[in-house]
């Protein structure tokens, strides 16, 4: 259940309650592919990072280890210890990724398996099931990633043919949730907005998918090479159709910029793995702007990555010794980068939420925008 406390302009501040706990929101999902952030981040780090929603895929816990193992290891909240909410992706992105590798038809989609070239057949049905099977707070519905940019014909088609799957997905999980073995009786389902950058494509199916009254709405297809602001246009559009009682999620954002300017055309949820890819090769996120602790300038520098964080790297460790980590190929810059981006991600949405809290948002992304999208 979502409960809206406050706006400035369209930006929101809210709750949204789950029977794993409260997000606070506008909020940040950690991207935990496997069941894990990659980096050798722990569940038990998460907490300590500020972290909300864990965020899991589909497509890959189905191949490794394997659903059905998840299940009888209690659920995909036991088998990894973390015990906030899950989200978990339908599996759509990745299957639809392998172009080369799959065929589309109105039951589902086949396609070969990434690891061992096994053909694989997953539709609405299959999607709820394997989710079903992790145990996740939040299940996405199975829905057709359109390329962007596509013929119009096509993304009309694939609009139609992603609500005839959506109704499957719904009526596939309300005969989950009643069956006496189901690991969470309770998992909510989201619907995902498609429709390219056709901007009566995205309403047309925005409406369509509202009066099926589900748990949150998304956003998907976006941040997929586009311009930026082409971006911001399709949820300038969107936005007005999307039901003010709902959580609204846009999927695969992004950048500290993209985040204050989705924030402020009234999107409550986000995920992306550029803080934690970007991390593993050095890039990191600081109040200052982004650095490459790569560069020969830090080789001698005794501060820390960010004098302004309260992370447990930054308050422990200096950029010289993690860039000599890196560059010697150890494991333990991982960890501690990717830490440091996490870190920074949660709390730039605490910072969000505060400056919404005390009607000072838009003065807070004037301030903001810029210097985080600054290479130092």
């Amino acid at each position: 259940m979502y409960k809206l406390l406050k706006q400035e302009g369209n930006a929101r501040r809210g709750e949204f309650i789950t029977n794993r706990g409260t997000v606070q929101t506008p909020a940040f999902m950690n991207v935990a592919t496997c069941g894990a952030i990659k980096g050798a981040v722990s569940a038990e780090d998460l907490k300590t990072l500020g972290c909300q929603v864990m965020l899991s895929n589909t497509y890959h816990l189905h191949l490794r280890p394997g659903d059905e193992i998840v299940k009888q290891c209690g659920g995909l909240h036991k088998f990894s210890t973390w015990d906030g909410p899950i989200l978990t992706d339908s599996g759509g992105f990745q299957v639809f990724s392998l172009s080369s590798f799959r065929k589309i038809e109105e039951e589902g989609v086949t396609f070969a398996s990434h690891i061992d070239g096994k053909r694989i057949f997953m539709g609405p049905e299959e999607s709820m099931r394997i989710q079903s099977n992790l145990g996740s707070t939040i299940a996405m519905a199975f829905d057709e990633c359109v390329e962007n940019p596509a013929e119009y014909a096509y993304s009309k088609a694939s609009c139609e043919r992603t609500t005839r799957w959506l109704k499957r997905c719904k009526e596939e999980m309300a005969r989950l949730n009643s069956m006496p073995d189901t690991v969470n009786p309770e998992q909510m389902l989201f619907g995902i907005n498609q429709g390219c950058t056709y901007n009566d494509l995205r309403i047309n199916h925005m409406k369509e998918i509202a009066e099926l009254d589900l748990s949150g709405y998304a956003i998907g297809g976006l941040a997929v090479g586009e311009p930026a602001e082409v971006m911001y246009d399709v949820i300038d559009h969107v936005e007005p159709f999307m039901p003010k009682d709902k959580i609204r999620y846009l999927m695969g954002v992004g950048t500290p910029a993209n985040i204050l300017n989705a924030v402020e055309r009234g999107v409550d949820l986000f995920d992306c793995v550029m803080p934690s890819r970007n991390a593993r090769h050095g890039h990191l996120f600081t109040s200052e702007g982004i650095i490459n602790i790569n560069n020969k300038k830090y080789e001698y520098d005794m501060r820390p990555i960010d004098e302004n964080c309260g992370c447990p790297v930054c308050s422990r460790y200096s950029r010289a010794y993690i860039r000599h980590l890196l560059k010697s190929q150890e494991m333990l810059s991982q960890r501690l980068l990717v830490m440091h981006n996490l870190w920074f991600y949660n709390h730039l949405m605490e910072d969000i939420r505060n400056a919404l809290d005390n009607g000072k948002f838009h003065e807070f992304k004037r301030e903001k925008e810029e210097i985080y999208s600054h290479r130092i």
